[in-house]
């Protein structure tokens, strides 16, 4: 399995037994010093390594799995960071996600889209808080086979960030 853009390691204690290891992926040098931290305590195998979205540290056809966990929001070329998936994956392997999106009402998205063009990618470490990750995922060659929407958190005014996709996509 591989997580990219590990982040501080918070995911990896959520990792279940039957994943035999995992290699997180982080460019970030101070969010991969923390990484490895969390790497010692989480109850599989996980190797922290440098590397970007689009230039996975994999050969090709190597990866069972490949996980973005709030990582496709900042990441400069959706598209390309999908198609190295694709590329690392092995047959049948899967795409594993959880982001943020864009909005499905009307006023949220003119919010987001006004953060997005303003401040929100400068304050948030590149983050764009409107992207259609789902459409995304599917223009790059993937089949979306199950896809839960929900916002988080479940406030009375949402955040800019609020709606969340979780899901499962495997290459078509």
């Amino acid at each position: 399995m591989l997580e990219v853009g590990a982040g501080n390691g918070l995911n990896f204690a959520h990792y279940p037994p039957e994943v035999v290891s995992v290699v997180a992926v982080e460019p970030e040098p101070r969010l991969r010093d923390a990484a490895l931290v969390s790497a010692t305590r989480a109850p599989v195998a996980v190797d922290v390594v440098p590397g970007v979205a689009d230039r996975l540290p994999a050969d090709d056809a190597s990866v069972d799995a490949v996980v973005y966990s709030l990582v496709l929001c900042s990441v400069p070329d959706v598209s390309r960071a999908l198609h190295e998936a694709r590329r690392v994956l092995r047959p049948g392997g899967q795409v594993r996600f959880l982001e943020h999106v864009a909005a499905s009402t009307p006023g949220l998205r003119r919010v987001q889209g006004w953060l997005d063009a303003t401040i929100w990618p400068y304050v948030g470490a590149g983050c764009h808080a409107g992207r259609d990750t789902a459409a995304s995922i599917e223009h790059a060659g993937f089949a979306i086979e199950r896809l839960e929407r929900f916002r988080f958190p479940d406030i009375r005014v949402p955040m800019p960030t609020s709606p969340h996709i979780l899901g499962v996509a495997r290459p078509v």
